[in-house]
């Protein structure tokens, strides 16, 4: 291992600078793919630090990449900074206080993540650059992960095609290692095209878009019994054909999301789906059409990477939470339902306790109870090895995307945390460029995964971005 203290230092000296651009960030909640003024923030940090920028990544306004060093291996720190809708909250209060009446908030704590990812980019660059090595770090500000799946299309468009490793974090309720283990999903809008009559005076004439998408539920309804095991299917309706129950309705459009453990079940359920919306539109006389919104791959493991990561957050060890810190969670804990923080300990395999902030680290071995979700993450696992860890920068059992974790989001603990992992990513990376055993581990068994199981875009090569 490198002089991790020094590296853990150059992340202190200017960890002032991070934190206000994690409250920045916070201050200006944007949603996927309309973070301008996010990314301008992190763009504007990316130049003060020296790194040589390229902004407008594959098309997309609000992706960006920043890099520092030369020659040797290529590193990238991913971060995020998208936020969510309807979750604008009072940051250090534990009551539900909206800023906006159902405006935007960082429920699932992007201001953190990316402002600590630059933070430790930052660190990597210090460090090659005070010892003249060889190598190169890379920033990647990844807009739209709630949904949009930037990184999936910088993937298929070769922006990790020269990068030798990758590693990120994200905000959580315990310190450790983040499992690799999430759902391919695919979204899907399906439209439905019908004709248009008075419902009373000649409903013969009218062709029921809003019948077909009743109808396509019922099918997913009953194909749900025959799908694997952990799959899921949900339904949001984008255009119910309009208000007046007295016109029959020309027009529908439900969004299907759809999601397996493999991406090549996802695909099999995907198009069982999609036959379920050619019948319905069959029973209706309707005509149908589809658009993928968004496709992100399951997460590929990489166990010399994970270990590694680990390591330097044993090393590290936890935030330094005091007693203001968590007398703060405990009254988050408070507005809590008991079985939101059982879950959360389930989910990280660790014993049940009284404390109200994780001050430990999940052991590498810990079977916890997955949580599945879905993350254009996946994609890159698959392009490069990749690992990412977890740090506690809210209370034990804080649920994802709730106003409870944008109140805890410029807390003085979240700060802390987000600077210690800050500190475990860099001397990760810095292992990985100066150590060739450890990038040669991972490379090898990222390899030998993809020759048992080849990666296959879950985007089709015209698909573009869906921006709101």
């Amino acid at each position: 291992m490198q002089n991790t203290d020094e590296i853990w230092t150059l992340v202190d000296v200017k960890k002032d600078r991070f934190i206000a651009l994690s409250d920045r960030v916070w201050d200006v909640p944007e949603l996927l793919y309309e973070e301008h003024e996010s990314a301008r923030l992190h763009e504007d940090a990316l130049r003060a630090e020296g790194f040589r920028v390229q902004g407008n990544l594959g098309g997309i306004a609000t992706a960006l990449m920043g890099e520092a060093g030369e020659g040797g291996p290529v590193i990238a720190i991913l971060g995020e900074y998208d936020a969510l809708p309807g979750l604008s909250q009072r940051a250090g209060v534990d009551r539900h206080e909206p800023l906006v009446k159902d405006g935007n908030g960082h429920g699932c704590g992007h201001n953190l993540l990316g402002a600590g990812a630059l933070a430790a980019a930052t660190a990597v660059k210090d460090y090659l650059a005070r010892h003249n090595l060889p190598g190169r770090v890379r920033y990647y500000g990844c807009p739209a992960e709630e949904g949009g799946a930037a990184k999936t299309f910088l993937v298929r468009d070769g922006f990790f095609a020269d990068v030798d490793a990758a590693l990120s974090w994200h905000p959580m309720s315990f310190n450790g290692i983040i499992p690799p283990l999430t759902l391919a999903v695919s979204m899907v809008d399906f439209s439905f095209s019908g004709r248009a009559a008075h419902a009373a005076v000649a409903p013969h004439l009218g062709r029921s878009a809003l019948d077909a998408v009743e109808l396509m539920s019922v099918g997913v309804n009953y194909l749900r019994e025959h799908v694997p095991q952990d799959s899921r299917i949900h339904y949001a309706y984008l255009d119910a054909g309009g208000r007046a129950p007295n016109v029959v309705q020309a027009q529908a459009t439900v969004r299907y999301s759809v999601r397996a453990l493999r991406a090549a079940d996802m695909r099999d359920l995907v198009e069982r789906v999609r036959k379920i919306a050619e019948g319905a539109a069959l029973m209706t006389d309707t005509q149908m059409s589809f658009r993928v919104v968004t496709a992100m791959s399951e997460m590929l493991d990489n166990p010399p990477l994970y270990r590694l990561l680990h390591d330097n957050l044993a090393r590290l060890g936890p935030p330094d939470f005091d007693e203001q810190d968590r007398e703060y969670a405990r009254r988050i804990q408070a507005t809590l339902l008991p079985d939101a923080i059982a879950a959360a300990f389930a989910g990280a395999g660790v014993a049940p306790d009284a404390a109200p902030l994780h001050e430990g680290l999940v052991p590498l071995d810990a079977q916890g109870v997955p949580m599945l979700g879905s993350t254009d993450l996946g994609d890159v696992s698959w392009a490069v090895p990749f690992a990412q860890a977890g740090q506690a920068t809210h209370a034990l059992g804080t649920p994802g995307h709730t106003w409870q974790i944008t109140a805890q989001g410029k807390s003085p603990a979240a700060h802390k945390a987000m600077v210690n992992v800050a500190k475990a990513l860099a001397s990760t990376a810095l292992d990985l460029l100066t150590e060739q055993k450890h990038l040669a581990a991972a490379k090898a068994d990222h390899a030998k995964r993809l020759a048992a199981h080849p990666y296959v875009p879950p985007l089709a090569p015209d698909a573009k971005p869906h921006v709101p």
